[in-house]
Formats: C-alpha cells, structure tokens, sequence
C-alpha cells in the first residue's frame, strides 16, 4: 500500500533522489521489493520540496496517474534540486478515490506527510469530528484524513514528533488491522513511522550525498541502510536518529 521516500541533506535533483537509483521510487511504483500489501503503485504520485531562501512553503507537484508515464515530471525532475524532498507514489486503498487531491504528500502550508497503509477511514473521521478546531482536510480519503490530524495535533501547541505518534497511537488503538507508516517533514527535521509495514534509513556522513534517506524500502543495494522493527517512532535530521518504541 504505497511506498514513500524522504531526503534531508545536500542539495540534491529530484531525478537523483527518485528516478536514478536502481530500486528508487520510480521502479517501486511497479517492482516494489518489500511492500507487504498490494504489488504495484499506479494510482498517482507525488513530490514535495523546500526551497528556503525563495519561500517558506513547500512546492509540490500531483498527479493521479502512474509516475511513469507523466513526461512533464521526467523533464523538470533533473533540474529541480532541494535539500529536503518527501515523495510517493500511492496504490489506493480498496473504496477511496483516484485522484490528485487524494495523493501524498499532503500539506498545511509548512508540513509535508505520507500515509503508507490503510486504516477504517470511519476512525480518522470520528476522531476529527471530536478534535477541536480541526481542519478540513484535503479529501475523504483515509491518509487525508489522517494528515489533517496531524496538523490539528499541531495546531493546540503539539511538536511535530508527538503529533504524529499521538495520531498513529490512536488511530492504531481504534483500528487493529490498520497500518500506519507516517512519513512527515517540516524542512529542517523527519518524523517517520512503522505500523505494519516496512521502513529504512541511511545515513550519508560525508561528501556530495551527506544527508539522511528514509524510505520504505531501500533505493539500492549499497551498505548503510537499517531496516526499523515494529511500531516504532523515528525522529531524524542530517545525521542523527533517534528510534523510540509506540507501543
């Protein structure tokens, strides 16, 4: 159920992050290597990027159609370079729409975020209709739903790691089979986590590439990459992780 990427670090072209690799983005959206529901990610994809000294709002580009075949992204993709990117491309959940509005990465202005999963879209509803000042989110969708959570959580004073890990707690306490893999970033740090399927990080310490990677598979076969168990909360910047359990 989708597969999605984050980048910190050296500037660094979209095409680099996400087309060049050997099991990057562009190839798991037909030959994902470890997603454990679903086999391919054709329902759409989507980028996010930061580019700090000419706004603070991230730039993102949409579509609901497979990475693959849009042209326009593959043209601009290798002259587009940012020090923080989120990308996903998305296999929809049984029931929720196609379309651009339904596609990650998701945004409040300043945040981008990713849903790899699936959760009852009946309990993200139920908890934004008792959340005070909640906002409408993008779509019906369940990972819409759930981002605008998160940037309700983030709205009553919440920091970014405790706003993700409260809505995935929750949400996974009211939803047993649901899963909950969040990948969010505000520019400067990610958040991330596991809640029925897989994730990795690499960190890069030195020359052109030095940054933190995380993706819910590894982009190649290089060392460095460290798979996460379970539940678990990950809070990232350039070089430091830090791992804490959610349950």
């Amino acid at each position: 159920m989708c597969r999605h990427v984050a980048w910190l670090g050296t500037p660094r072209t979209l095409t680099a992050l996400l087309r060049d690799p050997p099991h990057g983005l562009l190839r798991q959206a037909w030959t994902p290597r470890r997603m454990l529901h679903g086999s391919i990610n054709a329902d759409g994809f989507g980028v996010g990027w930061y580019i700090p000294e000419m706004r603070m709002e991230p730039a993102r580009y949409r579509r609901a159609v497979p990475i693959w075949t849009d042209a326009s992204f593959a043209s601009f993709a290798g002259v587009t370079r940012s020090e923080c990117v989120l990308a996903a491309v998305r296999n929809a959940t049984v029931g929720m729409p196609v379309e651009e509005t339904s596609t990650a990465p998701f945004t409040d202005g300043q945040h981008l975020l990713s849903h790899n999963g699936r959760v009852d879209v009946d309990v993200p509803m139920h908890m934004l209709a008792a959340a005070r000042d909640a906002p409408v989110p993008d779509s019906r969708c369940d990972s819409a739903l759930l981002a605008a959570l998160v940037w309700q959580r983030l709205g009553t004073g919440a920091c970014l790691a405790d706003a993700v890990a409260d809505v995935v707690i929750a949400a996974g306490g009211k939803d047993g089979a649901a899963r909950l893999n969040l990948l969010v970033t505000d520019g400067i740090q990610i958040v991330a986590t596991t809640w029925g399927e897989t994730l990795s990080y690499r960190v890069s310490p030195d020359g052109e590439d030095a940054g933190m990677h995380v993706a819910s598979e590894p982009s190649d076969d290089g060392d460095g990459w460290v798979d996460l168990d379970d539940h678990r909360l990950l809070v990232a910047d350039t070089r430091n992780v830090t791992i804490s359990s959610l349950i």
